[in-house]
């Protein structure tokens, strides 16, 4: 695990004598410690509660003069990796302002956690702000998911970017609003990981109205894992960990008929293993219409184990729906940008995910 956290946003916990504690462990102490709030068992009751719209909201294609308002729902950001990230953005026109309390600490955390949830909700419901951008991950977003206000974003939506743990609020903004939202780079930016491409990348799905297409990356460590054919349907997903962790709660989108999308880091193979046979054994997986694999980075096992690459062959190989792997999405070098909740299509052989734009035009 590197020293300098903010690049790769692994700080999803704190560490513990015997070293780094996952994001897994973090989050399943945190639903614990909430008197048991986790549900994992029949499909029924992962999917009860209406789990997405009839409709996909869009916002407006963001424009040069826009005010666009940066939070930090998880850990603390660098302050050098935010003055970058910020750069970028007023590079495009924007206008950027910080949350009032984006660079406050409490514990593992960017502030209490009525900090964070107040700095999200005035960012959500202000109408002069026109997108929200995560600074950074790590954890928290969960602690204060169930209380996010989306009554602005109904009456008037706007783009929503982050990544990692800010999957919970993609979640929660698709499924009590219907809104389409952005997985990609916060602004806790790190030009070693994210480059020039993955700038443009973010620009352009935010910026233009134009379709995102993302290619199989051969040097990406799930590229081998492929189950041919083709599949349409909306694109949701994120981190496996905060997708698994949210399975029964306000967060969780229901999967039925959609392109399920997954990345993660910092998990061996066992534990991707685990998360993916909770998904088959609460009835996510056999109800998708395809698999999409970002960056599994850092996913290091026994050598007398399987690898990465074997496990996910062996768990999603027999769902009988397109599997595509190799996708430049998550914690790895060369982070692309999609949109959630836009229908998509996934061409297996192609190598190709192609997704609807996930802004409107003005």
């Amino acid at each position: 695990m590197p020293v300098d956290t903010s690049e790769t946003d692994h700080t999803s916990a704190p560490r513990s004598t015997s070293g780094a504690l996952s994001r897994r462990h973090m989050l399943r102490a945190g639903a614990a410690a909430a008197g048991g709030a986790l549900i994992v068992g029949t499909s029924e009751a992962a999917q009860a509660a209406p789990g997405g719209p009839k409709r996909a909201l869009r916002a407006p294609v963001l424009v040069p003069g826009d005010r666009v308002r940066v939070v930090s729902p998880g850990g603390t950001p660098n302050p050098a990796n935010m003055a970058r990230g910020i750069e970028i953005l007023r590079s495009w026109g924007l206008e950027v302002e910080l949350g009032e309390h984006v660079f406050a600490k409490y514990g593992y955390l960017a502030g209490t956690d009525a900090q964070r949830l107040a700095d999200l909700n005035a960012a959500l419901n202000d109408r002069g702000v026109r997108a929200v951008f995560a600074a950074r991950g790590g954890y928290g977003t969960q602690r204060i998911v169930d209380s996010i206000d989306v009554a602005g974003i109904r009456r008037d939506p706007r783009v929503v970017v982050g990544f990692s743990d800010i999957t919970s609020i993609h979640g929660k903004l698709w499924r009590d609003a219907g809104l389409v939202t952005f997985y990609g780079p916060m602004v806790n930016w790190s030009d070693s990981r994210t480059g020039p491409e993955s700038a443009e990348a973010l620009r352009r799905a935010v910026m233009t109205t134009a379709p995102v297409t993302i290619t199989r990356d051969p040097a990406e460590t799930a590229a081998p894992v492929l189950v041919p054919g083709r599949a349409t349907g909306p694109l949701l997903g994120g981190c496996l960990t905060l997708i698994s962790t949210s399975l029964g709660a306000g967060d969780a989108p229901k999967f039925d008929d959609a392109i399920l999308f997954f990345e993660d880091v910092d998990e061996a193979p066992y534990s991707i293993d685990r998360m993916l046979t909770e998904l088959r054994r609460v009835g996510v997986l056999s109800r998708v219409a395809g698999v999409v694999i970002g960056q599994i980075t850092n996913s290091v096992g026994a050598p007398d184990e399987w690898d990465a690459v074997a496990m996910l062959t062996d768990r999603l190989s027999d769902l009988g729906v397109p599997v595509l792997g190799g996708l430049r999405l998550g914690h790895g070098n060369g982070q692309l940008t999609i949109p959630l909740g836009s229908r998509a299509t996934i061409d297996a052989e192609a190598g190709t995910l192609t997704v609807e734009p996930g802004v409107r035009p003005r």
